[in-house]
């Protein structure tokens, strides 16, 4: 009889888990730097604004409009996850958590037809703080995939399968040009480990010329690459350049890591 009690107290608890509980678990899992803010309803169907910052202490947040709802289901041995943002997400984007022993993979399926799986403000990321609430970019983000799965095995993240940001017409408050061009970033991982995680940085048109590569390691991003201006314009991006990296020449140079 106190065992029915318990076990059906304890079912109840996890079935009506305030959605609190999954706001405080990406808060810890990001290091503050992504949170559900005004979190409501359930841990399997809720609502929440999400909030990007610059982590823990930072005084830089910036929140996306309307609010991303969720709804959590058993697949197995893992946990669906249905997501849906009028702003941002084409339709429903869907992933999958499976945790294991020392473990979580997260898979990210691609969009149906091969469309993008949503478009985000490109302003969104003056929340993270140092270096981007000083270039305070404007334009669009827009997130595509053919599959993508993230797994943290004992505190190191492994890729696979790829990933391609877009971000177009992109500015910038530290230009006077309306525009300075559109980019695409790639991330492509076979899972192998950190280090066979590749980052490509191109450009698709624009003034502003970048391109670059790195690799993921050791869970840290380690990045090679330069800027420069398109024909006619290195006088009005001469000040930006300066800025972006260290000037050699015509070029400016870009290292992470």
């Amino acid at each position: 009889m106190v065992g029915g009690v318990v076990l059906g107290g304890a079912c109840a608890l996890v079935a009506f888990a305030p959605a609190a509980w999954l706001a405080s678990a990406v808060s810890r899992g990001t290091g503050e730097r992504l949170l559900l803010a005004d979190a409501r309803g359930s841990v399997w169907n809720g609502s929440a604004v999400m909030v990007l910052t610059g982590g823990i202490g930072s005084r830089d947040a910036s929140a996306l409009p309307g609010r991303l709802h969720w709804r959590l289901s058993p697949e197995g041995t893992a946990i669906g996850v249905g997501l849906v943002q009028d702003c941002c997400i084409n339709g429903e984007m869907h992933l999958r958590v499976v945790p294991g022993l020392g473990r979580v993979r997260l898979e990210l399926g691609p969009a149906a037809g091969g469309a993008s799986l949503g478009q985000w403000p490109a302003a969104w990321l003056a929340g993270l703080g140092t270096p981007w609430n000083t270039i305070q970019p404007s334009g669009s983000l827009q997130l595509s995939s053919p599959g993508l799965a993230v797994e943290q095995v004992q505190g190191r993240w492994l890729f696979t399968g790829r990933a391609d940001v877009d971000m177009t017409g992109m500015a910038s408050r530290l230009s006077t040009l309306d525009v300075l061009g559109s980019y695409r970033v790639s991330v492509v991982g076979d899972g192998a480990g950190g280090d066979a995680t590749r980052l490509e940085l191109s450009t698709r048109s624009g003034a502003l010329q970048l391109s670059g590569s790195g690799q993921w390691a050791a869970s840290r991003l380690h990045f090679q690459g330069q800027a420069s201006a398109e024909a006619g314009s290195e006088a009005i991006l001469g000040s930006l350049l300066n800025i972006i990296g260290r000037r050699q020449g015509a070029v400016s140079l870009i290292s992470i890591g």
